[in-house]
């Protein structure tokens, strides 16, 4: 007799759907839409099926944004290289906005992760992301000074964090974080290039 809930072998098909039930409450109703015994019932399951594959409902919420943020806000690195020409000031930008673009789409999926950063386990959203992430990055870097690298990541990571942080409080709009991202990077790179004789030729070549 076939469980009136969900057989064995349909079990990673009624896993997805309860994720993406999860991610739909998030974008549609917002965070604290997402309880447990709705979540149930839009998926047409029991608590305990949900019980039994995420025990807190801050897991589920995380395993949520993990799926979506795999599909839509990585996905497009895989798909980038750069070009011979390509300067630091460019790369950067084309990853920062390859990352930030879906979030202008779907900003209520940047209020949920930033809510979730705050939440048990949200670090590993997080250090997830970095670990995606941060190769590309370093791709971009590769011919830099090891120092510029780390000052540069110490900057942006705080400078990005404050800019989510006054987005989900509604003092900024959400199409203003990657032109603030644009002119900190800009004006890193260009004081970085100006302490490099080498480099000064490349830097009218940054911005018109």
């Amino acid at each position: 007799m076939v469980s009136a809930e969900v057989s064995r072998d349909d079990a990673p098909a009624r896993r997805d759907r309860i994720l993406d039930i999860v991610a739909e409450l998030l974008e549609t109703e917002g965070y604290d839409a997402v309880q447990l015994r709705e979540v149930a019932r839009r998926a047409r399951t029991s608590l305990a099926t949900i019980y039994k594959r995420y025990s807190t409902r801050d897991e589920l919420i995380l395993a949520a944004l993990h799926s979506w943020m795999d599909e839509h806000r990585y996905s497009g690195l895989d798909q980038q290289t750069p070009e011979s020409s390509e300067n630091v000031y460019d790369g950067m930008m084309r990853l920062l906005r390859t990352i930030f673009e879906p979030w202008e789409q779907h900003p209520a999926m940047l209020t949920a992760f930033f809510r979730a950063r705050a939440a048990p386990g949200g670090q590993e959203l997080f250090r997830r992301g970095l670990d995606i992430t941060v190769p590309s990055f370093m791709q971009v870097l590769a011919d830099v000074d090891v120092a510029f690298v780390r000052d540069l990541e110490t900057i942006l990571s705080t400078v990005i964090y404050g800019l989510l942080g006054r987005f989900a409080a509604g003092e900024i709009e959400i199409t203003d974080i990657v032109p603030s991202l644009d002119r900190t990077v800009y004006w890193l790179t260009t004081g970085y290039d100006a302490s490099r004789p080498a480099a000064l030729g490349n830097t009218s070549a940054r911005k018109g």
